[in-house]
C-alpha cells in the first residue's frame, strides 16, 4: 500500500539506460539558470517597481534581500532534503513551487505582498541548486563524463549573470516590470517536463534528523540584520525595532555557532570543515565578492536610471562590459587554476573588482569622463568577477574533506548570498543617507571597493594554491 501511495505522489523516475540525454543536462541547467536569473534580472526593473507601487528605496532594498536572505539561509537544509527524499524529487517541488510563486508575484500589488513572496521565491530556488546538481551526478557515472555535464552546469553562473539585466532592461521597457517575474513561469515549465521524463531518481541518504536549531538560528540572524541595516536610516538607529532587531541577530548567531558546535557532523555546518585555513578563506572571500557585486548592481542600477536618465534598457545595456567577461572567461580561468591553484587567479579577481569600483567612484556627476570611466571600470569588474569565483570554488573544493564537498560547496553558495544580502543592506544606507544619488553612488562604490580589496588579502593570505584533488 505506501508503495502504491508514494507513486502516486510523484511521477515515476524512468529506467536509467546508457549515457544520459543531453537534453536533461539542459533541463536541469535550465532550472539552475533561472534561480540565477532572478537574482540579477530585477536589478534593472527596480525604478519601474518603485514607480509603480510607490515605494522608496528601503522599500526596494526588500524586494531584492527578500529573495537572498532565505535563499542564502535555505540552501544547506535543501542539500540535506535532496539527500533524504531524493534529488529528482526535490527538484521537481522547487520547480513546481517556483513557477507558481513567480506567477503569482508578477501580480503583486502592494511592498508587503511583493516582499513575502520574494521569500517564498527563495526558499524554492534553495531547493533547486543543490538537488539539480544531485540528478547530474547520479545519471552521469563516469568520471570525466560527470566532470565536464558539472562545468557545463556551473557554466550557467556567467550565462546568467550575462542575461539578467539585458533580459530585465528589455522586458521591462518592452512589456513592463512584471514581465521579469512572468518569465520564470514558462522556463520552469520546460525544465518540469524534461525532468520527469528523463531524470532518474537519486539514491536517498538517511542522515538522520534535520539540524532545526541550526536553521531557524541561521534564518532569524540574517533576517534581524537585514531589516536593521535596511530600516535603520529611517526609524532611527536608536528605536526600538531597530535596536531589538541587532540585539536578536547577534542571539541567534550565538545561538547558530553553539547548536553547529554541539551537533558535530550531524550539523547544518559541521565544525570540522573549518580545521583547514582554506575553507573560512574561501567563505570569508565568497561573501566579500557577493557583497561587492550585488551591492554594484543594485546601486549603479539606480544611478543609470535615476541620475543618468537611462531607459530600463539602456542601463541593461550598461552593464554590458561587466556581464560579457563573466560569459567566457570562466573558461580560462578553470584551466588557470588547474595550473597554478586558485590563490593567484582569486586575488587578481579581487584587486580587479575593487579597481573597477573604485574607478568609477570619482565620476557619478555630470562629467565628459564619466561614460568612459563606467565602461572600463565595469569591464575590469566583470574580469574580476570571472576570475574570482571560479578559484574560490576551486580553494573550497581542496580545503574540505571529500564526504564534506557537497556541503562545502552548499556553505560556499550560501556565504555568497549573504554577502549579496548585506551589500544591498549596507550601500543602500549609504544612497538613504546622501542628499543625491550621485553623491550617495560615489559613496557606494568607494565602500564596495575597499571591501573587495580587503577580499584580495583575504584571499592572498588564506587560499595557499591547493587544488581540488
Amino acid at each position: 500500500m505506501s508503495t502504491q501511495a508514494e507513486s502516486q505522489r510523484a511521477p515515476l523516475a524512468p529506467e536509467r539506460t546508457g549515457r544520459p540525454s543531453r537534453t536533461l543536462l539542459i533541463g536541469l541547467s535550465l532550472g539552475y539558470f533561472m534561480v540565477l536569473l532572478d537574482m540579477t534580472i530585477v536589478s534593472v526593473a527596480l525604478p519601474a517597481i518603485s514607480a509603480d507601487l510607490r515605494i522608496g528605496s528601503t522599500g526596494l532594498q526588500w524586494v531584492v534581500n527578500g529573495y537572498t536572505i532565505t535563499f542564502a539561509a535555505l540552501l544547506l537544509t535543501a542539500g540535506r532534503l535532496s539527500d533524504r527524499y531524493g534529488g529528482r524529487r526535490v527538484f521537481l517541488w522547487g520547480l513546481v513551487a517556483f513557477g507558481l510563486l513567480s506567477g503569482v508575484t508578477a501580480a503583486a500589488s502592494s511592498l508587503g505582498v511583493m516582499v513575502a513572496l520574494r521569500l517564498a521565491l527563495g526558499g524554492a530556488g534553495a531547493l533547486l541548486l543543490p538537488s539539480s546538481l544531485a540528478v547530474i551526478t547520479n545519471a552521469h557515472t563516469e568520471a570525466a563524463d560527470r566532470a565536464r555535464a558539472v562545468g557545463n552546469w556551473a557554466a550557467i553562473t556567467g550565462a546568467a549573470l550575462a542575461a539578467g539585466p539585458l533580459v530585465g532592461g528589455l522586458l521591462t521597457d518592452t512589456v513592463g516590470w512584471r514581465a521579469v517575474f512572468l518569465i520564470n513561469v514558462p522556463l520552469a515549465a520546460v525544465s518540469y517536463v524534461i525532468t520527469v521524463r528523463l531524470a532518474p531518481e537519486t539514491a536517498r541518504k538517511q542522515r538522520g534528523g534535520l539540524d532545526v536549531t541550526g536553521q531557524l538560528s541561521a534564518v532569524i540572524a540574517l533576517g534581524a540584520l537585514s531589516y536593521a541595516l535596511i530600516e535603520g536610516p529611517g526609524k532611527g538607529w536608536g528605536t526600538g525595532p531597530v535596536l531589538l532587531a541587532l540585539v536578536l541577530a547577534a542571539v541567534a548567531a550565538v545561538v547558530f555557532v553553539t547548536a553547529e558546535k554541539r551537533a558535530g557532523d550531524a550539523a547544518m555546518l559541521p565544525p570540522r570543515m573549518f580545521r583547514g585555513r582554506g575553507f573560512s578563506a574561501a567563505l570569508g572571500s565568497g561573501l566579500l565578492a557577493n557583497f561587492g557585486l550585488s551591492g554594484l548592481l543594485f546601486t549603479l542600477s539606480l544611478y543609470f536610471q535615476e541620475s543618468r536618465g537611462y531607459s530600463s534598457l539602456a542601463a541593461g545595456l550598461a552593464f554590458l562590459p561587466l556581464t560579457l567577461p563573466t560569459a567566457f572567461n570562466p573558461l580560462f580561468t578553470g584551466r588557470l587554476v588547474g595550473r597554478i591553484g586558485p590563490c593567484g587567479p582569486a586575488t587578481t579577481g579581487f584587486l580587479l573588482m575593487g579597481f573597477g569600483a573604485l574607478l568609477q567612484a570619482p565620476f557619478t556627476e555630470d562629467s565628459a569622463l564619466a561614460p568612459g570611466a563606467t565602461v572600463v571600470g565595469l569591464l575590469a569588474f566583470g574580469f574580476g568577477v570571472s576570475f574570482a569565483l571560479p578559484a574560490l570554488v576551486a580553494g573550497m573544493a581542496g580545503s574540505v574533506p571529500a564526504d564534506l564537498a557537497g556541503i562545502g560547496a552548499g556553505a560556499l553558495n550560501s556565504a555568497r548570498q549573504v554577502g549579496a544580502s548585506l551589500g544591498v543592506a549596507v550601500l543602500g544606507v549609504l544612497l538613504d543617507l546622501s542628499s543625491t544619488n550621485a553623491d550617495g553612488t560615489r559613496r557606494a562604490l568607494v565602500v564596495a571597493g575597499l571591501t573587495l580589496l580587503l577580499g584580495a588579502l583575504i584571499a592572498g593570505t588564506g587560499l595557499k594554491g591547493r587544488t581540488a584533488s
